[in-house]
């Protein structure tokens, strides 16, 4: 395929339109994207144009970003770009879109915090594939994440292994059948004993 795919860093300029439809839930928006300019005379960044885009986003990709993003919020965009013209009160006129791939917050503006979809296992189809129209409803945040936790432990390790070095040694001891052992002051007569040393 010959698409043109474009990467755009903008802001949403109006809410997130998501509607079902026979090929599955599509989220629309307009996106606009201003050029910044470096002004020699002022010795300053300055705002150019401001171009905008209607960008398309289908199925889970649609559902996810209509739960996450709000009017105003910083985005980059990645997808297929389609130039249409189209007849309007009587004038001619040019549209982009954009049929969106990928869509994030631009982190260089701000913060965001993931969370990963939950599929809807129960409206999933007998062979395992979703039905058309399906999309992932975001859960709740996970309590215990095991990325945060391992990094967690390993940060602990390094601090308790600089701290003091501790080492524990394990031997058996193996008596003569019958032969009694002793250990604490006390008499045993097991055959062997287990002794563990800090």
């Amino acid at each position: 395929m010959n698409d043109t795919t474009v990467t755009l860093v903008g802001n949403v300029a109006t809410a997130v339109e998501y509607r079902e439809t026979a090929t599955g839930g599509v989220a629309r928006f307009r996106f606009a994207v201003t050029a910044r300019r470096w002004d020699r005379e002022r010795g300053l960044w300055s705002d150019g144009g401001t171009s905008f885009y209607t960008v398309s986003a289908w199925r889970s990709l649609g559902a996810n970003l209509a739960a996450s993003v709000s009017v105003g919020e910083p985005l980059v965009v990645h997808g297929r770009l389609r130039v249409r013209e189209d007849e309007r009160d009587g004038q001619r006129k040019t549209f982009v879109d954009v049929d969106a791939l990928a869509v994030g917050h631009d982190l260089a503006r701000g913060t965001a915090a993931f969370r990963r979809a939950a599929r809807a296992e129960s409206r999933a189809r007998a062979d395992g594939e979703p039905r058309p129209g399906d999309v992932p409803s975001l859960g709740p945040a996970p309590e215990r994440d095991p990325w945060t936790e391992a990094v967690a432990e390993a940060v602990a390790g390094a601090v308790s292994g600089s701290a003091a070095e501790t080492r524990t040694e394990t031997r058996t001891e193996t008596a003569a059948p019958g032969a009694e052992i002793r250990g604490k002051g006390e008499e045993k007569s097991a055959e062997h004993r287990l002794v563990t040393t800090s």
